[in-house]
């Protein structure tokens, strides 16, 4: 059995794209001055989300920042006035998506059987969060649906000073543990599996037949890839691994 095993959040514990399409949908369906049709709007929103939370994550802006920088962006083609001061800005993301965004929250039915099942493992693995998120709100996710009490650590960029890719090797460090002991469990089949391979990790990719930015079908994976479609599967399958 691994010793520790680090779970992604977003995609893999907690629907951010479901929480995503609801917040920004009832924005773009109340829209009369929009430039472009609501599709449109919301694949811009999912483009520049992309974008900032990347400048983000380089250390290029703050959390709050990359929010406004979205918005900056945003508003024009949505047909409102871009406010002028941050202040106006904060308000607007905080009033008009994050209060919807934050009651659409929903963890994944797989997710608390999963946990169940590898505490009751007699010497099973310690379990950590490894999301490249804002830890405030990555703990409130969790603390929501009483999933902290399963992890010994929630690790972000602000605990590890990097993001996923490079945070893996500070992370299995922080954990005092070796890469080769280690398991990441994610819905992102380049950054969740292949790049923990990279970095001497044993990667599984938790395909929930989606596409976590597009939306279409899962990508294709190379036979060899460690793959389950549900997190009740992951038990077994660190046992058999480990066989």
């Amino acid at each position: 059995m691994a010793d520790v095993v680090f779970f992604d959040l977003d995609g893999t514990l907690v629907d951010h794209r479901g929480a995503v399409l609801e917040a920004i949908g009832q924005i773009v369906q109340a829209a009369p001055n929009a430039t472009v049709p609501p599709d449109e709007l919301v694949t811009l929103w999912w483009t520049l989300e992309a974008r900032h939370m990347q400048e983000y994550l380089a250390g290029q802006c703050s959390f709050a920042e990359q929010h406004r920088r979205r918005l900056r962006s945003f508003l024009p083609v949505l047909g409102e006035p871009v406010p002028d001061s941050p202040g106006l800005l904060d308000a607007w993301f905080a009033e008009r998506y994050l209060t919807v965004f934050e009651e659409s929250w929903r963890s994944y039915p797989d997710v608390q059987p999963c946990l169940e099942t590898l505490k009751r493992l007699p010497q099973g693995p310690r379990l950590a969060v490894l999301t490249n998120g804002d830890p405030e709100q990555q703990r409130a996710k969790l603390a929501r649906f009483g999933l902290l009490e399963y992890f010994e650590a929630v690790l972000t960029p602000t605990e590890l000073g990097a993001a996923k890719p490079v945070a893996y090797a500070t992370a299995c460090r922080r954990m005092r543990t070796d890469p080769a002991q280690t398991v990441n469990v994610g819905d992102m089949l380049e950054s969740d599996v292949n790049a923990a391979a990279l970095a001497g990790l044993t990667g599984i990719w938790l395909d929930r037949g989606i596409d976590f930015v597009t939306g279409g079908p899962s990508p294709t994976a190379d036979e060899t890839v460690l793959r389950i479609e549900r997190l009740t599967d992951l038990p077994d399958h660190l046992s058999r691994t480990n066989a």
